[in-house]
């Protein structure tokens, strides 16, 4: 399969791309190395292989799950304008 010069301005026009007419070559020869890159690997033999969920086999490795902050409530409600039970009291903005 190949994509023909002509067929690249049509697909351009109708997705309302812009490619430069000295560029139409090039996009034309980009898509026809796709195009046999493609076809290289249907040729492929796939019957007896088991599809993979990763092709590395790798685990996801996660970090301990351990708290690293300090709770700072009381010291960043000292330094509040305006606390109400814990909270931070702002000025109404909507009526």
């Amino acid at each position: 399969m190949s994509v023909q010069i002509d067929e690249i301005r049509k697909v351009a026009k109708l997705a309302k791309l812009s490619i430069d007419e000295s560029q139409v070559s090039d996009v034309c020869d980009g898509f026809n190395q796709i195009l046999g890159l493609v076809d290289k690997m249907q040729q492929c033999d796939t019957d007896n292989i088991k599809p993979l969920a990763n092709p590395h086999d790798a685990k996801q490795r996660l970090r301990a799950d351990e708290v690293t902050a300090t709770n700072e409530r009381d010291k960043l409600m000292q330094v509040a304008p305006e606390t109400e039970d814990g909270l931070f009291l702002v000025p109404k903005v909507i009526d």
